[in-house]
Formats: C-alpha cells, sequence, structure tokens
C-alpha cells in the first residue's frame, strides 16, 4: 500500500510540474515511467509522446513506447519505436538488439542475426544480444555458432540464466548430454525454467 502510495504521489508531482511547465519533456518523461510502472500502458505512451514533442531526441522515450508495443505483441510498433531510436542516436546498442529481437520474432533471421551483431559491436557487453543471437543461432541449426556466442556471454555474466538453457539444448543436438545436463541444472537454480521437453530427454542420462 505505502509503495503504491508513493507512485501515485510521484505521479501527481509530475502532474503539477507540467502543469506548471507544459514543454518539460523530463516531467512528461517520468510521468510516462511511472504510469509504466503502474501497467497502465495506454498513458503511458500517451505520456512518453508528449515528451518527444518537445524533444524528439530523447530516445529512451523511443525505446520504451518500443517496449509498450512489444508486451502488446505489436512487433510492427516495436521495429518502428526503435528504428527512430537508432536514427537519432548513432550506435544506440539498446535499440539494435531491440530491432534484432523482434526481427527474429517476425523469422527475419538474417537481418535479426545482422542486427543483433551490430549490437554486440556498439557494446561488448550487451549480454541480452549475445543471448538472442545465440538462440536465433539455435533456431537455425547452426548449433557450434550458438555455443560459441553462449561461451562469450558467459564471460560477461556467468549467472545469466537464458544462457545456460541456450547451452542445454545447443549440447542435447551435439549428443553432449554432461554438458547439457549441467547448463539445465544451472537454469533452473537460476530461476529460467527449462522445457519440459529438454528435461524428460535428460532424464535418461542422469
Amino acid at each position: 500500500m505505502e509503495k503504491s502510495k508513493n507512485v501515485d504521489d510521484y505521479i501527481a508531482m509530475q502532474q503539477n510540474a507540467i502543469q506548471s511547465n507544459p514543454e518539460c519533456s523530463v516531467s512528461h518523461y517520468n510521468l510516462a515511467t511511472a504510469l509504466l510502472g503502474k501497467k497502465n500502458y495506454k498513458e503511458a505512451e500517451k505520456a512518453f509522446l508528449c515528451a518527444l514533442d518537445n524533444s524528439p531526441h530523447l530516445v529512451e522515450a523511443y525505446i520504451q513506447l518500443g517496449g509498450i508495443r512489444l508486451a502488446q505483441n505489436d512487433l510492427d510498433g516495436c521495429l518502428y519505436y526503435n528504428r527512430l531510436a537508432v536514427k537519432y542516436r548513432a550506435g544506440f546498442a539498446i535499440g539494435y538488439g531491440n530491432i534484432g529481437f523482434a526481427l527474429l520474432q517476425k523469422g527475419e533471421y538474417d537481418e535479426a542475426v545482422a542486427v543483433l551483431k551490430k549490437a554486440i559491436k556498439f557494446n561488448p557487453k550487451f549480454i541480452q544480444a549475445y543471448a538472442t543471437l545465440a538462440n536465433a543461432y539455435l533456431m537455425n541449426k547452426e548449433i557450434d555458432e550458438s555455443i560459441e556466442i553462449n561461451l562469450k556471454a558467459m564471460e560477461i555474466d556467468s549467472n545469466f540464466p537464458i544462457i545456460h538453457n541456450n547451452l542445454a539444448i545447443a549440447y542435447i543436438e551435439k549428443k553432449e548430454y554432461k554438458l547439457s545436463i549441467k547448463h539445465c541444472d544451472k537454469s533452473i537454480e537460476l530461476g529460467y525454467p527449462v522445457a519440459e521437453e529438454i528435461l524428460e530427454e535428460l532424464k535418461k542420462y542422469r
């Protein structure tokens, strides 16, 4: 209850700031993020757009709008806003990572891989982009490439659970079951659920 009251107070504070200065993009952005925290997507989207009306180069707002569209399964909307983000900020790794993820969901494999590689080039520590790229390789049955990227990602953060899930699947494909079990167990330990069919397959080798 206290947390909810604090958020409502923060929203009221930002609304008051906007009344005093309607052209303050920061106040609109802060209001939008608070509304987003309450899952009020419609009003959050309006507030982000108001922020952009006053500051068209506020790339974080484009990223947030892309996230709202992704939550609504609007992949084209997600792509639209993230492409605006990278247009206004060259080398913006997060934008490229999001574009790659959305393209992969649309089944545009080659384009997704190219964009994800770009995200990693711009930010060599961007672990989510590594994980998405590794997953793309996995989906395309490029198992060795997937393993290579996952192992690079582990050098950044060995406790990033999606990596272990990817490796559990990849090592099954290679029939390296002990390694698969190791990464399967680690994925579960880190709170990332492994698909039931993978668990069933590995039961034979424990």
